[in-house]
């Protein structure tokens, strides 16, 4: 029965990484509101918040990845709007929208 347990809570733990959302589907869930679909924060919030313009070269250059994923993980020291996630996405997904946003350079 042990046995069996084990193996059911595997499988489950298994699904969950195989049904995990795309970055891309963390974005649009996440992150588009403020920050576009295309990182460039030409929306209503990210005019009125100043939010950057994540495709710009320079601000990828100033930014390393340690910073992007800390901003993600514990929000804005600049601007309070932007909340932390790090009790609403994993690490991996973390890390993942790291990557992702790396992926908006112009």
């Amino acid at each position: 029965m042990r046995m069996f347990s084990i193996a059911l809570a595997l499988t489950f733990s298994m699904a969950r990484l195989a049904y995990a959302d795309t970055p891309e589907e963390i974005w649009k869930s996440k992150c588009k509101a403020c920050h576009g679909d295309d990182g460039k924060a030409q929306t209503k919030v990210g005019l009125k918040e100043k939010i950057p313009d994540m495709t710009n070269a320079r601000w990828q250059s100033e930014h390393d990845d340690a910073f992007i994923k800390k901003t993600i993980t514990e929000g804005s020291d600049d601007n309070p709007k932007m909340k932390p996630f790090k009790d609403k996405l994993s690490e991996t997904e973390i890390n993942s929208l790291v990557k992702y946003i790396r992926s908006l350079k112009r």
